[in-house]
């Protein structure tokens, strides 16, 4: 059942109470009318956060910068602030069901960190770039990933992320550095690419990673929420009243999320968001279209489907010749 996790009970029910006081103190009803649109954007994307290796951030993001014209730093720190209880849900949710083999879960002692430092990289490095040249980046790499993922014939076969030499950790931190820039710049992004390395190289099950890519943003979600508020100082009294806003929607719709996942196709919700992504592609260059637009959105659109579509290949070969050695030894 959805809620048979004691851990889990005790921890909605004191968030939920903190959050209501928290509201009382620093929101009211007035502000939450005329900001509806933050909880009703989460409601779609926490749950897409807690069932797919996409963050919420990869609808709050799009939606907040490019379909409402909403400034880029605010919808990237807004993603960040709404994940750091919508996948922290979806964790504890996950790592306190029943039967659940947390031993899957360690290599994030180390993923964690490392990820994080990718984003204080980011965030000193990379904030000066162009706004629709980083929303053109985003939008392409969500849709060519969830396009690539969906198209292609590839499916994991082992339970445990297995690190079995020194390529395997350089690998793995050089993607963890480069998630951790890309949360830097759009909030999310971390858990695409990780979710990417772990049925690719790694040959995970699809389950497993998505799971695995859920904690990971989630940690680091809250540490870049940590980062902006207590060591940068920028966030400000209308991010947390808006925050305050969506934090119930995402604190339920998200771990609802990882719930479904476990007892519905992959397929079906693959399905729905390769149509969102390409939706959110299309809205963007169609919305004040440009020149400059279309071919950034061009220019990342084809490289990153190709790269994502042929290490998927390469994927489904490994596992391929795996699967004579398996059965032999089986005998």
């Amino acid at each position: 059942m959805f809620l048979q996790s004691r851990i889990f009970r005790v921890w909605l029910a004191v968030v939920a109470v903190a959050w209501l006081a928290a509201f009382l103190r620093w929101n009211d009803l007035g502000f939450l009318a005329e900001h509806w649109y933050y909880p009703a954007v989460m409601v779609v994307g926490a749950f897409v956060a807690g069932s797919t290796p996409e963050g919420g951030g990869a609808v709050a993001f799009p939606v907040l910068s490019v379909f409402l014209s909403i400034d880029r730093v605010l919808a990237r720190d807004f993603s960040m602030m709404i994940q750091s209880v919508g996948m922290t849900s979806a964790s504890i949710f996950l790592l306190t069901r029943r039967g659940v083999d947390r031993s899957v879960f360690r290599p994030l002692l180390w993923w964690v960190p490392v990820a994080f430092v990718g984003f204080v990289i980011g965030m000193a490095t990379l904030q000066g770039i162009r706004v629709p040249v980083i929303q053109a980046l985003f939008l392409s790499l969500i849709m060519s990933f969830a396009l690539a993922y969906w198209r292609g014939d590839h499916r994991g076969v082992d339970d445990h992320c297995r690190v079995r030499s020194a390529r395997d950790v350089w690998l793995s931190v050089g993607v963890l550095l480069l998630g951790g820039a890309c949360t830097s710049l759009f909030g999310t992004g971390a858990d695409i690419l990780v979710y990417t390395l772990l049925v690719t190289h790694f040959t995970m099950r699809e389950k497993q990673a998505t799971e695995l890519s859920i904690v990971l943003m989630a940690a680091l979600s809250v540490l870049g929420f940590a980062w902006r508020g207590l060591v940068q100082d920028e966030l400000t009294d209308y991010q947390i009243r808006t925050w305050l806003c969506a934090a119930p929607v995402v604190l339920v719709m998200a771990p609802l999320g990882s719930y479904v996942l476990r007892r519905v196709p992959a397929e079906w919700i693959l399905r729905a968001v390769v149509v969102l992504n390409i939706a959110q592609l299309l809205w963007f260059n169609l919305r004040g279209p440009t020149l400059e637009k279309s071919l950034w959105s061009l220019a990342f659109s084809v490289p990153l489907l190709l790269l994502f579509r042929r290490v998927l290949v390469h994927v489904q070969r490994r596992v391929e010749a795996r699967a004579p050695t398996a059965a032999q030894s089986g005998r």
